[in-house]
């Protein structure tokens, strides 16, 4: 039966790549993808020649019944974003969805994702943790922080290098200042870095160095 492939890209090293997501990318009909030119440099890298359509969050809403007809006619599938695994802060749940709706079968391939690293290299307790990734922009922001502030797991969160230290800063307001944190930055890349300590601590050290590279927050429990 055909079905749709949920295949994790590289967060930074290519070495980090699976055997099976190159076979898989290399087997499949059509491989999905968040940005065409980002995973084309991927599949060049990994001399993968085959077919690619976007696929991105503009677009899924209008994209995700045609994709779902074609399985049902016998495709395989493959979706990437450009980096880590599809539908986690990327486009894929709803195609997921779609697909589970129609009775199709789909298999998500374990690999690479930015958040597991970042939360297993900060040293708080990993046996209970809330994934929020992107705070809110504007609409719902305020209300979000008011209830991480009583939130008792330890915390994940997604940031820009642009809206890093307003991030913190908003949390030091909310949290208070010497709630502990680890930011993990370019993780798996030649620069990562992970910088530990008070939030007022983290925001003192990224005001004083350039923020860089696709961030993670992870906030200690209460």
């Amino acid at each position: 039966m055909a079905k749709l492939y949920l295949v994790p890209t590289p967060v930074g090293n290519l070495e980090d790549m699976t055997f099976r997501a190159i076979r898989i990318l290399k087997e499949v009909d059509l491989i999905l993808a968040e940005d065409t030119r980002t995973t084309g440099f991927l599949l060049k890298h990994f001399d993968i020649r085959n077919k690619m359509q976007s696929h991105h969050k503009f677009n899924e809403h209008g994209t995700a019944a045609s994709i779902v007809s074609r399985i049902q006619a016998g495709e395989n599938i493959a979706l990437v974003s450009d980096a880590g695994t599809p539908g986690i802060s990327d486009p894929g749940f709803l195609l997921v969805r779609a697909c589970v709706e129609k009775g199709l079968e789909v298999e998500c391939l374990p690999g690479a994702t930015a958040f597991v690293p970042a939360l297993v290299n900060s040293g708080f307790p990993t046996d209970r943790f809330c994934f929020e990734g992107f705070l809110p922009q504007k609409k719902g922001r305020q209300t979000k922080l008011k209830s991480l502030a009583l939130e008792e797991r330890t915390i994940i969160l997604y940031e820009s290098p642009f809206r890093v230290v307003k991030t913190l800063m908003q949390l030091a307001e909310f949290l208070g200042e010497n709630r502990k944190i680890s930011v993990s930055r370019e993780i798996s890349k030649l620069h990562e870095e992970t910088v530990r300590g008070t939030l007022s601590e983290v925001i003192a050290h990224f005001q004083s160095n350039e923020p860089r590279g696709e961030f993670v927050i992870i906030i200690s429990s209460i």
